[in-house]
């Protein structure tokens, strides 16, 4: 010990180690516990634990009256025993974290602009100056060697060389500048190197074109002669060297769900020995929690047999007690098994009321494996409720967590829909919600080409608009425009409703514009601009280049009244676009699903894909709906509930589908609608149906379907692709592939045909007192004929009265 105590104060200068002063006489000693604070600090060090890899949870929602989350992290079992009785035990704590091995380095990853939407097949940059806008993220496992940028475009010959360029630049930084000097008709290539260090998880590409066609300015800002078109076989490429992934619940949904991913997220899901109730709403919840993590994004999901099946590129996901998946005997887990239960670290079972989440890894490590699992139905129930809670999900940290205890959340209102218009008549801009997802603030634009400023301004499926609907327009802009030629314009999906002129030529501070909106225009995917046209007082060469003194400001207490009713008609699949009625409220709670009692793999992956298209069309703090088989399905059910069936003709959970009016699939392959009935060899058609629901008529019944399991592929088809989807109306579809094999993700692949089946019926569920107030204020014009009316009746009822009490007098 000695010579490590005289090597560890070997650094120290000489005075510390009793040398004297210059005159001789010795140094002051320094105190004990100087002279030996580092040998303190090494043995402090050594204390401390390594690592932490396991979680215990008690999850709660903010409703309950006790502390809302408590996370226990320690690392001895006798620490534990001290902390309380009823603890289940963690095992110990791994030193290391478990690894998904990093994948083989393959070719640099493209991307070409054209996956853009926005891009189409084309970027057009127009007028004197323009930019255009492309996004990319940075994949988390990715160590980026180069990026480079391939620029491929081609302008008008008007454009005078000197005079007109452009300027490439990634998050504001310029990476490089092209001279616009093309001859007509020719491309354009230019390549330059992405400085790595300016990019970040989420990255903007910007491309600006200053364009003139003279050699001293444009005259005319908006001839149709100044032009560039970036190609949309533009590129990015990435060099890079993928890196081993760290599994831990911290940083959950990934590595399972990757936000950042360049690539389509791909998950697997393992089928358990017996599909019952519980794997089958554990699993769609947890893949309807997917959707809502996706979102815009692509995810592809596939159902195996085997952990073998997994591919290199997806993530594994294991829902279901050992009973039920014998596979997690093969995996290296942080938990021991015996007779198949779960055991704590003291080698007891654990309580099957608790909920097992487990981040692992496939036996080769090539692929992350996120387990949910439990001694239990009710405990792997819990495991992922969990998860689909993001409230209770924010507190996971480690690779196994133990769910003790975990309250339900409180289901919303049915009317309070995020990104929506508020339930309240009367709301002001600050109460929505700007296309950054955060609530509106005050939005000034600059430049007589500024955008218009856009407000998503879209009701509720259910909201039907009447007559006295206003915006208050509160709005500010500067000097220095021309009052003859600036206005400011308020549009509704495009339709101009009202312009005003700007008026002072000193400005104008928070003046205001009331403006009637129109009940027939108001719809769930309405959009409300607000066009600043701005014009310069005095204009001078070249002015609209450097126009950045004109501005105009849109207030945030802008403020609307809306006068509207809950009435809806259904069936109406067109509605399914917002995921009314079944998001009503945004949890799912009111929505239960019905597979056959031995569900097919296609039936089973049509209802994942229904899942994930509820959830990417909802926003909530959890996901209740229910999944049963068609002999389990509780008929107090079917009266409360919307309903929805997934199932070939044969096996199908509601027959009452098929007895309907309108169009309907029988035996032997036959197709009837109305009174007509044709036989059909193969029909591999698939078909969406929705009706009122024939034990509850204010609640509906839809039914995914097909006379084959083909046909079932083409509703899951119809359900994963954006492009389809959104097309449906009426309230039945036929969906048919044109071929054998259709391309993914190809819209111009399939057929649909759309039929109206009968009248629709009207839902109404406003009020009564606004209701009585919708009748008065619709037929105020009888009111004083009605009054006086009433009163002659009145009148005549009292003198009828008067002369019979007199007569008893006499």
């Amino acid at each position: 010990m000695k010579p490590f105590i005289h090597k560890a104060f070997a650094h120290l200068p000489v005075l510390n180690r009793g040398s004297r002063r210059r005159d001789g006489r010795p140094l002051p000693r320094r105190p004990r516990f100087l002279r030996y604070s580092l040998v303190l600090l090494l043995l402090l060090g050594c204390a401390v634990p390594f690592g932490l890899t396991a979680t215990r949870v008690f999850a709660q929602s903010d409703t309950s009256a006790s502390p809302a989350t408590e996370t226990l992290r320690e690392s001895n079992t006798e620490e534990r025993k001290e902390r309380g009785r009823n603890d289940s035990g963690l095992p110990n704590p791994a030193n290391k974290a478990p690894e998904v091995a990093a994948l083989p380095t393959g070719d640099p990853y493209v991307l070409e602009f054209n996956r853009a939407p926005v891009v189409g097949t084309r970027f057009s940059l127009k007028g004197i100056y323009d930019e255009a806008r492309l996004g990319f993220t940075r994949p988390r496992d990715w160590k980026l060697k180069t990026v480079k940028t391939q620029i491929r475009y081609r302008h008008s010959p008007a454009l005078y060389a000197t005079r007109s360029n452009l300027t490439v630049l990634i998050n504001g930084a310029s990476v490089g500048t092209i001279p616009l000097n093309r001859k007509e008709g020719e491309i354009g290539t230019a390549v330059y190197d992405v400085p790595l260090a300016q990019l970040q998880n989420y990255n903007e590409l910007t491309l600006g074109a200053l364009q003139n066609n003279s050699p001293t300015c444009t005259q005319d800002p908006y001839d149709p002669s100044l032009w560039t078109e970036i190609l949309p076989d533009s590129k990015i490429t990435f060099d890079y060297t993928p890196q081993p992934i760290s599994l831990d619940f911290s940083r959950f949904p990934y590595p399972i769900f990757d936000e950042l991913s360049l690539y389509p997220n791909q998950v697997a899901h393992l089928l358990p020995t017996k599909v019952d109730e519980a794997w089958l709403t554990s699993t769609t919840r947890f893949q309807a929690t997917l959707g809502r993590l996706a979102d815009f994004r692509r995810l592809d999901t596939r159902l195996i047999k085997s952990i073998d099946d997994v591919a290199l590129s997806e993530r594994l996901v294991i829902v279901g007690t050992p009973e039920q998946q014998p596979a997690l005997k093969s995996l290296e887990l942080p938990l021991t098994q015996k007779d198949n239960k779960f055991l704590d670290s003291k080698q007891k079972v654990l309580a099957p009321d608790v909920g097992v989440l487990m981040l692992t890894t496939t036996s080769d490590n090539k692929a992350p494996v996120l387990v949910a699992t439990g001694n239990s139905p009710a405990a792997v129930a819990k495991a992922v409720q969990f998860l689909v809670q993001p409230k209770d999900e924010q507190i996971a940290t480690g690779q196994l967590i133990l769910v003790d205890k975990l309250s339900p959340v409180p289901s919303p209102n049915p009317r309070d829909w995020s990104g929506y218009l508020p339930r309240a008549e009367s709301f002001k801009l600050a109460d929505l919600n700007a296309p950054s997802g955060k609530l509106f603030e005050d939005v000034t634009v600059r430049g007589a080409d500024s955008p218009p400023i856009e407000i998503d301004f879209k009701a509720l499926p259910d909201d039907r608009f009447v007559s006295g609907n206003t915006m208050n327009l509160v709005y500010s802009y500067g000097p220095q425009i021309n009052p003859k030629t600036s206005l400011v314009e308020v549009k509704l999906d495009g339709v101009a409703l009202v312009g005003k002129r700007l008026s002072s030529i000193n400005g104008g501070t928070r003046e205001s514009l009331k403006i009637a909106l129109p009940e027939n225009l108001i719809k769930p995917t309405s959009k409300i601009q607000v066009d600043f046209r701005l014009d310069a007082r005095e204009r001078r060469s070249c002015s609209r280049v450097t126009d950045q003194q004109l501005w105009g400001t849109l207030h945030s207490d802008t403020s609307f009244d809306l006068k509207r009713t809950n009435t809806v008609d259904l069936p109406n699949l067109k509605l399914l676009q917002t995921g009314f009625p079944f998001a009503a409220p945004q949890d799912l709670s009111t929505t239960a699903i019905v597979v056959p009692k031995s569900p097919s793999v296609s039936e089973l992956r049509a209802l994942l894909e229904f899942g994930e298209r509820l959830g990417r069309l909802t926003k909530a703090q959890s996901v209740q709906f229910g999944v049963y088989t068609a002999d389990a399905l509780p008929v107090k059910l079917k009266e409360t509930q919307h309903l929805v069936g997934i199932g070939t003709q044969k096996k199908f959970p509601f027959p009452e589908v098929f007895t309907s009016g309108g169009f309907n699939l029988k035996d032997g392959s036959t197709r009837q609608r109305n009174q007509s009935a044709v036989q059909t060899s193969p029909d591999n058609d698939g078909v969406i149906k929705q009706m009122i629901s024939p034990w509850n008529k204010e609640r509906v019944l839809l039914a995914l379907t097909g006379q084959t399991d083909k046909g079932l592929d083409q509703v899951q088809d119809l359900f994963q692709q954006d492009p389809l989807f959104f097309q449906l109306k009426e309230d039945t579809v036929l969906i048919s592939a044109n071929t054998a094999n259709p391309e993914a993700y190809d819209p111009n692949a399939y057929t649909l045909e759309f039929l109206q089946r009968e009248p629709k019926r009207q839902i109404d569920k406003t009020p009564a007192p606004r209701r009585i107030l919708r009748v008065v204020s619709g037929t105020w014009f009888l009111l004083g004929p009605a009054i006086v009316a009433a009163t002659l009746i009145l009148y005549g009822v009292v003198q009828l009265y008067l002369k019979r009490v007199a007569g008893q007098v006499k």
